[in-house]
């Protein structure tokens, strides 16, 4: 029996309604690529029983959990959400997945090149990404492109890779080749699938560093897509998690030094105040921003 004919039956397992109503159904991501969730373990009430060791689960008022789960997060108690477990699908670009693998706290099965014949899918970058190298960023991009030059880029990229796939179908299919061999002409644009388990406090982890604004566009379009799903996963502990982890700002102890003196009416600048100058950026950015020549 497949999966798609499984019969509804009775559970004493956690449920939570809204992903269940999105079970095996796909988020696309850039031009090929998806996520979809397969599997879930726990939800925001594991959350509370892991916290507070008990079974005693409708003792405690709503609110009383959310605010547990606000005091977990905010003081990164993170055992609590590792009782909660997610699976996806997804089908991304390999280069996105190379990137994707550092985080080494997931579980992975990826499709096998050796088994399996690669679909003619590639990722071909929308004009509007497509940027120069930055200037000030050693990994990231800079100014954009023009239109003439983006359309360039484009043609380069479609045709590099239509080029590759006709030899790595030539190589497989009319030469032979083994297909552990036929791969190694593939570019990384194309599209590779894994599934990928990991548990509640690794994955907020992950999506704490790829919703980043900084982070790569391609692998950020993936970590949007996830987190919707864990918005319907757990969303007191999404809420948590997006007012003291991705809407918050760590202060150093020199930063806490520097506001402190400039409440008492001290002026501050940036070469006496022990920091920086990115780190004097960075503080006032997150309060809206100063002039940075101080």
């Amino acid at each position: 029996m497949s999966t798609d004919e499984r019969p509804s039956q009775p559970t004493r397992r956690s449920v939570v309604p809204a992903l269940e109503a999105r079970l095996d159904t796909h988020v696309a991501c850039l031009d090929h690529g998806f996520v979809r969730v397969v599997d879930y373990f726990g939800d925001d009430a594991a959350i509370v029983q892991a916290a507070r060791v008990s079974y005693g689960a409708g003792t405690r008022k709503t609110s009383e959990d959310r605010q547990l789960i606000r005091y977990l997060i905010r003081h990164r108690h993170t055992t609590p959400l590792e009782m909660c477990e997610i699976k996806f699908h997804v089908k991304l670009p390999i280069f996105v997945a190379r990137q994707w693998i550092r985080h080494r706290t997931a579980n992975v099965n990826e499709i096998s090149g050796r088994y399996s014949v690669f679909t003619d899918e590639f990722y071909l970058p929308e004009p509007r990404e497509l940027a120069k190298q930055s200037t000030n960023n050693k990994q990231g991009r800079g100014d954009p492109l023009t239109d003439g030059e983006a359309a360039d880029v484009r043609a380069c990229i479609e045709r590099v890779s239509r080029g590759a796939y006709a030899d790595y179908e030539s190589l497989v299919h009319d030469k032979g080749l083994a297909r552990e061999l036929g791969r190694a002409v593939l570019p990384v644009n194309y599209y590779t699938e894994w599934y990928w388990k990991i548990d509640l406090h690794n994955l907020l982890h992950f999506l704490s560093l790829r919703l980043d604004a900084h982070a790569q566009y391609e692998i950020r379009v993936f970590a949007e897509a996830m987190a919707g799903f864990v918005r319907d996963w757990v969303p007191m502990a999404w809420e948590a998690f997006e007012d003291y982890r991705l809407g918050s700002f760590n202060l150093s102890k020199q930063m806490i030094v520097v506001i402190g003196r400039r409440m008492a009416g001290e002026p501050v600048t940036q070469k006496d105040s022990g920091l920086s100058k990115r780190e004097w950026d960075e503080l006032w950015a997150a309060f809206g921003g100063e002039p940075t020549s101080g």
